[in-house]
């Protein structure tokens, strides 16, 4: 058997959208289970987002701390935002963000993995990149606002990182799934073999 993720989508009898946010709603579907009973279904319709581990030659991971209202946490956690526009390039995306939140650019982008947030409540997909080569971007910094205006930078090496995910000190869903797919990656075939940044995204189609 192999193990692998597929597409399906079971039958839809009514759907309805109780809550439409700035950025998210909420959706509720009446699903045709297998035994042929209806069950309602609500969850989060979300846009998509991408996320970067950048790795400086060092093998220090660029990291952002930031408060979460919702878990009422300051986070570690590695640059990401949101796909704003529907069929946006990821890639640009992600050097957008990690312009944006650390005024750093990258030479060197792969795809490091791609997951479903929590598929069991919201349909977010996130493209998680890695970025080597780093060096300071041009021109002016980002004018933060709103919870980035107390954002913290720091430079973690990858093993400290390591630790404190597996101590339950830290964390942030794509900073713990990043960091350990990096580990995984580098005790398998190797950085140069993971998808280039350009690699097909079912979750999120996007125009080359």
């Amino acid at each position: 058997m192999t193990i692998k993720d597929t597409p399906e989508e079971w039958e839809i009898r009514a759907t309805r959208t109780p809550f439409t946010g700035a950025k998210t709603s909420v959706r509720t579907d009446d699903v045709v289970m297998p035994d042929g009973s209806v069950a309602s279904r609500d969850y989060q319709v979300h846009p998509g987002s991408v996320a970067v581990l950048a790795l400086d030659e060092e093998d220090r991971v660029l990291l952002i701390n930031q408060y979460r209202h919702p878990v009422r946490h300051k986070l570690w956690e590695i640059p990401a935002g949101l796909l704003d526009v529907p069929g946006e390039n990821p890639l640009h995306a992600a050097q957008r963000e990690l312009y944006e939140e650390a005024h750093v650019k990258a030479e060197d982008w792969r795809v490091l993995t791609d997951v479903y947030t929590t598929p069991g409540g919201c349909d977010e997909a996130v493209r998680i990149f890695l970025a080597r080569g780093l060096s300071e971007a041009e021109g002016e910094r980002f004018a933060a606002e709103h919870e980035e205006t107390d954002m913290q930078h720091a430079r973690v090496p990858l093993q400290e990182m390591v630790r404190g995910i597996l101590a339950g000190e830290l964390h942030n869903t794509c900073l713990v799934v990043g960091v350990l797919s990096l580990v995984a990656a580098r005790q398998g075939d190797g950085l140069d073999s993971l998808r280039p940044a350009s690699a097909p995204w079912p979750a999120r189609p996007f125009e080359a």
